[in-house]
């Protein structure tokens, strides 16, 4: 309801309205106390009242329902105390103890209009629905020239389902104020509910022949007519409404719906261009339009319509950081990488201060193996956001591909600090240490490290795969390495990397036979080829008898770039060197 709000700030933490005009117009005892009482009871009265006006002002409330009280039990036709207690139940939330309070304040002054809009918030907040018509009843005869409470009256009556009652009141509304906007609107919404279209259109007819220029109203009766399966007509109503204004974008996007409604799918894309040319049309408006085809991501003609409203998005709003931030989401999504780069970096340019764009930026970089830039960007994005543990976790990650490892770990233990509850981040941040910690040969923290990335997330196959692969070249703990490698294997199938890390894990358990089945997946996989792959097929055909075999494959892992002596040793001495 309309009127409650006011109520609660006008009465809750304020002298009582009633009680401050009864001080200026009866500056005496008898203001706040009933007829009949002696005047020792009286003072009583007045004494109490005060005092428990002045602990309410203080927030003591219990002290003050406890005076209001006594008041009430000297003087029971106390109006003014009955009005205060109620309040006071009410910021307990304690409506249903109000209710009868104000009920009998009313009785007693029937004329407090306080009075009466306090007890319509009761009812209204206890759900008693019917006794609301005759409070605004009331508070029509108090204030009949008030529009608000006809207004109140009618939402009462649209609760009931009585519309026709509710259209009456709207009537009298006009005749004290004239048309408005708002009366338009929940007379519509009534004439659509009793499902009479006419009415509802004729209406909006009057409304455009008063002012013609006014373009809402052919909207409001377009959306109309497209609402009720009748586009042909709302498209004739936005044509009318176009030849006022012809380059109005919002008439360009209700056209897009109408035709979009009636499958005519290109004719509305083109008018979703056109809106979109509109630098008047809200450019959050359009943002919406363009999330909304995230859902058909799936089809490829809805990611490239994406993709031409943002680019028309940039051109039209070239000054508003949100147009290249979303410009940019949408190259990523087609998958133009590069392009995407250069409108994050525009849209950091015209505002440095949202950080999702910054890190997308960076995470791009990252994916780009732009490890200089990721660097450069990433601790520019730190200088407004440092507490931002993602950003240092990518900061890290990225001074790691640069192989200056003691920076990525000063990065990787700050994010460490600022995320103590995310487990992704945690373990992602706690294996690229132990990669870090390896790379300085520091294998009791890379140990360490790993078996902490995997206490928050068993199932990084990354992790699995490296922490297995750097225990097998040092030959330690090589049946929890195949465990680890084997679970890699299983959360991620056809890994090139993960199998030959299996592969050469068997291999160090002297499981020659199985050793070749897993390496020859891995050959079969990878797409890089991988000398060191090579080199350890070779190894394999060798404890397997086969030494030909093996030193071919040697001679193709040279061919393939590996110069390490072991290897040009082998070849020389066709025997496997550790």
């Amino acid at each position: 309801m309309r009127f409650i709000a006011v109520i609660v700030l006008f009465t809750i933490f304020s002298f009582s309205s009633f009680a401050q005009n009864k001080l200026k117009k009866n500056n005496n005892a008898d203001a706040f106390t009933s007829k009949g009482l002696s005047n020792a009871d009286s003072g009583v009265v007045r004494q109490l009242y005060f005092s428990a006006l002045r602990e309410k002002t203080i927030e003591n409330f219990r002290l003050a329902s406890d005076l209001f009280t006594r008041v009430l039990q000297i003087d029971p036709a106390n109006d003014a105390s009955m009005y205060e207690l109620a309040n006071l139940q009410k910021i307990q939330k304690n409506y249903a103890d109000a209710v009868p309070l104000l009920e009998r304040a009313v009785t007693i002054s029937p004329d407090n209009e306080w009075y009466w809009l306090a007890l319509a918030d009761g009812y209204e907040k206890t759900n008693n629905i019917n006794k609301l018509e005759n409070v605004f009843d009331q508070l029509i005869r108090l204030d009949p020239k008030k529009p608000d409470y006809y207004f109140d009256k009618a939402n009462v009556y649209l609760l009931q389902k009585k519309y026709d009652e509710a259209l009456k009141l709207y009537d009298q509304v006009e005749l004290l104020t004239g048309p408005s906007d708002e009366l338009l609107a929940n007379k519509q919404k009534i004439y659509l509910r009793q499902g009479n279209i006419n009415k509802a259109t004729d209406e909006l007819e009057k409304m455009i022949a008063e002012e013609p220029s006014e373009i809402k109203y052919y909207i409001k009766l377009a959306d109309v007519y497209n609402s009720n399966d009748k586009n042909d007509k709302a498209q004739e109503v936005i044509e009318r409404a176009q030849k006022i204004q012809p380059d109005n974008g919002i008439l360009h996007l209700a056209l897009a719906d109408i035709y979009r409604d009636k499958k005519k799918y290109e004719d509305s894309f083109n008018e979703l261009e056109k809106a979109f040319a509109d630098p008047d049309v809200d450019i959050e408006q359009k943002i919406r339009i363009i999330l909304g085809y995230l859902p058909q991501f799936s089809d490829l003609n809805a990611k490239a319509s994406a993709l031409q409203l943002s680019k028309i998005l940039t051109t039209t709003h070239p000054d508003n950081d949100r147009a290249f931030a979303m410009y940019g989401d949408m190259l990523l999504q087609n998958g133009k990488y590069s392009e995407a780069k250069a409108a994050y970096k525009k849209a950091i340019a015209l505002n440095g201060q949202v950080y999702a764009t910054q890190e997308q930026l960076v995470r791009l970089e990252i994916g780009d193996n732009d490890i200089e830039n990721a660097i450069k960007d990433g601790e520019n994005a730190l200088s407004y956001f440092p507490n931002q543990a993602s950003m240092n976790y990518l900061v890290g990650v990225a001074w790691q591909q640069a192989k200056d490892y003691n920076k990525a770990l000063s990065y990787l233990k700050n994010a460490l600090a600022l995320e103590p509850a995310d487990k992704e981040l945690l373990s992602q941040c706690y294996s690229s240490m132990g990669d870090c910690y390896h790379a300085i040969s520091d294998n009791a923290k890379s140990d360490e490290a790993y078996d902490k990335a995997l206490t928050y997330d068993p199932d990084n196959a990354y992790t699995l795969n490296n922490y297995a692969y750097y225990l097998s070249l040092r030959n330690e703990k090589l049946d929890k390495a195949e465990q680890m490698s084997k679970h890699s294997n299983v959360l991620q199938e056809n890994s090139a990397s993960f199998e030959d890390t299996y592969a050469w894990i068997l291999f160090k358990q002297k499981n020659y036979r199985e050793a070749k089945v897993w390496i020859e997946r891995s050959l079969q996989h990878d797409k890089t080829n991988s000398s060191l792959k090579t080199e350890h097929y070779g190894d394999i055909l060798y404890f397997l008898g086969e030494t030909d075999g093996a030193v071919k494959n040697w001679i193709k892992a040279k061919a393939q770039g590996e110069q390490s002596p072991v290897l040009e040793q082998k070849i020389n001495e066709r025997k496997y060197i550790e």
